[in-house]
């Protein structure tokens, strides 16, 4: 892990109001998720239409204002990302998944034991506001990280952020920051939270959208964990 030389007393030399206005450098600055001011200016990034580099409850992630089609273009370019594969959306709050997603069939209590938490829920859409990069099929995938800095800057931007882990795409996920260096001089800015571990495995993704039954679509980090809550809460397996 690394930082720049002078980062702190630089950091707090940003001029919020002017985010807009910052230029991408040759390569991200580097702010730690413990700064003071982290927050703030993250999400002065964030409604600058810009995608940055946060720590997630399982790998680093690229994220970016889920209302904003070009930051979200921005995001795919970066990644290498196929457009026709959906980006999901991070939540701040449990209260929230009832406006982007229909959850009137899930057994009560159902959301509140998996979230927040390293899964990725995957249900039908209840806003016509999404971006089509944000649904396939006319459903969305729904993240609440537990993780309360990228919570917070959900909740502090007032919209969800899209998505998707730190990496060029079919490239292993990141723990640490050196593990997307290849992409650190296409965003302007990383939130470093350290090394988050040694299992780099993403979220779990599990389709719930059908009443009554669930449906793996990637394993993940939280397989057995999740699936067990499911069942504790009635749910079958659909195979």
């Amino acid at each position: 892990m690394f930082y720049f030389k002078n980062l702190v007393p630089l950091v707090c030399k940003i001029k919020v109001s002017n985010a807009a206005s910052i230029p991408v450098p040759s390569m991200a600055t580097h702010i730690p998720v413990i700064s003071s001011s982290a927050e703030i200016i993250a999400i002065e990034y964030l409604k600058a239409g810009s995608v940055i580099a946060v720590p997630t409850d399982t790998v680093y992630g690229l994220a970016c204002d889920a209302t904003n089609t070009s930051a979200i273009n921005k995001l795919y370019a970066i990644k290498c990302r196929n457009e026709n594969k959906p980006l999901a959306i991070c939540l701040g709050e449990i209260s929230e998944v009832e406006t982007w997603a229909n959850v009137q069939h899930l057994p009560q209590n159902l959301l509140n034991a998996l979230l927040p938490g390293p899964v990725t829920l995957l249900l039908h859409c209840a806003s016509s506001n999404l971006d089509k990069s944000l649904s396939l099929g006319g459903k969305v995938g729904i993240r609440i990280p537990n993780y309360p800095f990228i919570r917070d800057l959900a909740c502090g931007l007032g919209k969800p952020l899209a998505l998707t882990s730190a990496n060029l795409s079919n490239e292993p996920s990141a723990v640490e920051v050196s593990g997307f260096s290849c992409i650190l001089d296409k965003i302007p800015v990383v939130f470093d939270g350290g090394n988050l571990g040694l299992n780099h495995s993403a979220s779990t993704i599990v389709d719930l959208s059908d009443q009554g039954s669930y449906l793996i679509v990637r394993e993940g980090v939280a397989h057995k964990e999740t699936v067990s809550i499911l069942e504790t809460f009635g749910l079958k397996s659909k195979y």
